[in-house]
């Protein structure tokens, strides 16, 4: 049998159009082409992220913590539930009984009827005339002698005059710095009487309110620094506290 000779020469039967090995073939298909992906996270990275996690979650327990905690306040004190005359009013503190009793003295009549003020106080301006008739005196002691220097002087020996007008120097040098001191002297003998006169009005409101059992807080009034606005006149106790601190007194020095 003769063979087929109608296939062209330049015809290669079988023989594939791309003689590229076919493990070497670059494939045309996208999915198969070679991607650039990110980098996978490293361990660090990987930690980071999980570390702003849980300092997240931690972050949001703590803030629902704390509301539920306020929450719980609110409800069982009563504490920040509005007024019924004033919704921004805020509420007063409320003692465990459910009433604070509350006092006020005037301080500005204890110091004007308490005898015992009075007394310190006559005895504080007793004290301040003496320190000030002492200045005067020695002032005008000073004042006569240098005039009777600047007329006798001149009979004097030159040595007498050193002498005096050493001592008339020294005399004009402590009389500058006198009333200074004078002036301390009265100061400090006020502070120690206020702090006597506030000390004894302090223990006697003490032993006062104890033995009546009556209020929780007792207040000070005055008329010049005085923290309040209003303070209810029901709520004054000036005359009793006055009463008792002069029968106090009175005992006291009835006893002297």
């Amino acid at each position: 049998m003769e063979e087929n000779n109608n296939i062209p020469e330049n015809e290669v039967v079988n023989t594939p159009v791309d003689q590229t090995p076919e493990a070497e073939r670059e494939c045309c298909c996208p999915s198969c082409q070679p991607q650039n992906p990110e980098p996978a996270k490293t361990d660090d990275c990987r930690y980071q992220s999980l570390k702003r996690s849980v300092t997240t979650l931690m972050a949001c327990n703590i803030v629902l913590l704390v509301a539920l905690v306020v929450l719980f306040v609110l409800h069982f004190t009563g504490k920040g539930a509005p007024s019924k005359f004033n919704p921004n009013a805020s509420e007063p503190m409320i003692a465990e009984d459910g009433v604070l009793k509350v006092a006020y003295v005037n301080s500005d009549t204890l110091l004007a009827k308490y005898q015992y003020a009075i007394d310190l106080q006559n005895e504080l301006n007793r004290y301040k005339e003496a320190q000030e008739k002492n200045y005067q005196e020695q002032m005008m002691k000073f004042q006569n002698d240098y005039q009777n220097f600047i007329k006798t002087g001149e009979n004097m020996t030159l040595s007498q005059q050193q002498a005096k007008e050493t001592e008339l120097k020294q005399r004009a040098e402590k009389l500058a710095t006198l009333e200074q001191e004078l002036a301390g002297k009265v100061m400090q003998k006020q502070m120690d009487s206020n702090i006597e006169l506030l000390n004894r009005i302090f223990a006697f409101v003490r032993e006062y309110n104890a033995d009546n059992q009556q209020f929780d807080i007792i207040l000070r009034k005055t008329f010049n620094d005085s923290p309040t606005l209003y303070m209810n006149p029901a709520m004054d106790i000036t005359d009793e506290i006055l009463e008792g601190l002069n029968n106090e007194y009175k005992t006291v020095k009835e006893k002297k």
